[in-house]
């Protein structure tokens, strides 16, 4: 364990995890990696359900240690089964439980409740292993030709049944050997590489480019989602993903500049072209397609020079979110530059993050009292800039000008650092809490200014009905017209369905709010059912033409992805509100 508990500590589990079992699949991270809440969170936690020490002596819920073994029938001939083996290598085609198993599952608390309550369905009949482009393009070419439903797995962190493979048929697996570095170029700024390139793998690459390719400099890609160690290149792109450091470096969208995909139709391979004015942008059309039109191979990414000695890290408390909002939106319309790293707490996240990173227990503390700031009031806010060292600087001049005119606490750089130790560890806490019944999970939208205040109050109402229920709430992802505001909650569930109908009902509040149904998350399965009725029907008609166009058989991703081809009984039609408000803050 990282810290010791005084008191009474629970039972987190921290043994072996087997190789070939549940847990193995549907646990966070590395195998042997695991992450406790600390001691002064647990019992914060264990107030909020009410709950004594009796309930962490044992566990709840299954651990999952057994080893994965169903009875699905393999639906693909024998002769299909070859063809494949022929592609890509007899080693690299599997259709044994673990191997089918391990890619049908993403990371919502619905397909890990699924998998501890051992609820296996949706999976392929074969998991393929490629290793070229050309034999990706074979394997669509004959996919197409056989009319075989085909699914494709990055990193496996998606959180909205993206990966699921509903119509059975197989699942190309990237992570194992389509993960190379296909060119760089210094010239440009940009790398191009495999779709299966994982984000630590990527940052390694261009951390070391003077080594490995003799350039001038190292470089980064400034693209670190939550998920970055366990997510890939591939599945940043497809479904328009964000970092965690985007108002600087921007979103996938803004850092991608060139796609190859193979399609049933054929291949497209975009141009690499910093702008253009060719008609729509087919890069921003195959983007955030989520594998309905085709397989992603190559995607192009702008890089940018690695400079971590620039960075400026701030953190500042204001007295109640409100007034956070108000700077955050002074400090990314005011034109001097933005942060990188850009997160303001509304009071319930900020309350626990006191705990988590230590500002409960430091001399901070009676510096509230003195200036009148209340827990479960004030708004934390912290970040960092990046970029050449006098930008960096005066960005963070910038941020320390807006936030003091509006009353905020310097609270150093040393909360932000804290939160970095955590910020790709702390999906880990999900498997150790989730063992006693308490789960965690996440949603996100893209929302305006002007609509800010009321989405946050209709989300957090819906979830604050449910007793005993956590919703925190921070915004990150900032722009000059709005943000993104992301919910964290934690209940305590047993039944996937209870999570699923739970999880449904956010949907619905989000989009009668007047916000996008997603950010950064993408679409999925879990969410397709929201999403024409919150885009409009002539607006989605463009998709089905798409979809028509690159993949008139349905093989490419079926069952629900971006809802387009969700029966029509299942769709939510709430619609959304399209007035806009045009009110002076």
């Amino acid at each position: 364990m990282s810290h010791q508990y005084k008191d009474f500590e629970p039972k987190w589990y921290h043994g072996e995890v087997p190789a070939n079992s549940y847990r193995s699949i549907f646990k966070w991270g590395v195998p042997d990696q695991i992450k406790a809440p600390k001691e002064k969170l647990y019992k914060l936690l264990k107030d909020q359900f009410g709950l004594s020490d009796a309930v962490f002596k044992e566990y709840s819920e299954d651990l999952g240690l057994d080893p994965v073994k169903f009875d699905k029938p393999i639906t693909l001939t024998a002769a299909q089964i070859e063809k494949f083996k022929n592609i890509a290598g007899a080693e690299f085609v599997r259709t044994d439980d673990y191997a089918r198993l391990s890619v049908a599952y993403g990371k919502t608390m619905f397909d890990l409740m699924r998998l501890r309550n051992k609820v296996v369905e949706n999976v392929p009949d074969a998991v393929i292993y490629p290793d070229t482009k050309e034999q990706i393009e074979q394997i669509v070419a004959f996919c197409a030709a056989e009319k075989i439903p085909l699914y494709v797995y990055g990193g496996g962190s998606s959180v909205t049944r993206g990966v699921e493979c509903v119509k059975g048929g197989v699942s190309l697996d990237m992570r194992l050997r389509f993960n190379k570095v296909v060119r760089f170029n210094e010239i440009d700024q940009t790398i191009t590489v495999e779709a299966g390139m994982s984000g630590p793998k990527l940052e390694e690459t261009l951390n070391n480019a003077q080594k490995l390719f003799n350039a001038k400099r190292a470089y980064t890609s400034g693209h670190f989602p939550q998920s970055w160690e366990h997510s890939s290149v591939g599945g940043w792109t497809v479904t328009h993903g964000a970092g965690q450091n985007s108002s600087y470096y921007g979103c996938i969208q803004d850092i991608v500049i060139g796609q190859d995909y193979a399609t049933p139709a054929g291949n497209i391979s975009t141009d690499r072209y910093p702008r253009k004015a060719t008609g729509p942008d087919m890069n921003q059309i195959m983007m955030g397609s989520e594998g309905t039109f085709g397989v992603l191979t190559y995607v192009t990414l702008r890089i940018f020079r690695h400079m971590p000695r620039t960075i400026k890290r701030f953190s500042y408390m204001f007295k109640d979110w409100e007034t956070g909002q108000r700077a955050a939106r002074e400090i990314m319309q005011s034109e001097a530059g933005y942060p990188s790293v850009f997160r303001l707490s509304d009071p319930e996240e900020t309350s626990l993050m006191l705990y988590m990173y230590g500002v409960v227990d430091s001399p901070l503390r009676l510096l509230f009292d003195v200036k009148g700031f209340k827990v479960n009031e004030m708004s934390l806010f912290l970040g960092f800039t990046n970029g050449e060292k006098g930008f960096s600087k005066n960005c963070a001049k910038n941020v320390h000008r807006v936030a003091r005119k509006h009353g905020g606490i310097w609270l150093s750089g040393a909360v932000t650092r804290g939160w970095e130790k955590g910020r790709f560890s702390d999906p880990y806490l999900r498997d150790t809490m989730q063992d006693f019944g308490l789960v965690m999970d996440t949603m996100e939208c893209s929302v305006n200014w002007s609509n800010m205040s009321q989405v946050h109050r209709d989300v957090r109402a819906y979830v604050k009905a449910r007793p005993n229920t956590v919703c925190m709430t921070h915004m990150s992802h900032v722009y000059p017209q709005g943000a993104n505001l992301y919910w964290i909650f934690i209940a305590q569930m047993h039944d996937p369905e209870e999570f699923r109908t739970f999880h449904a009902g956010i949907l619905d509040t989000i989009q009668k709010s007047g916000a996008a149904m997603s950010h950064h998350h993408g679409i999925g399965k879990m969410f397709g059912p929201w999403l024409e009725y919150s885009i409009g029907e002539n607006e989605f008609a463009v998709y089905r033409a798409l979809k028509k166009h690159f993949d008139p058989d349905n093989i490419m991703n079926p069952g629900g992805t971006l809802g387009l081809d969700t029966p029509e009984e299942q769709k939510h039609k709430l619609g959304r509100q399209r007035t806009e408000s045009t009110t002076s803050l």
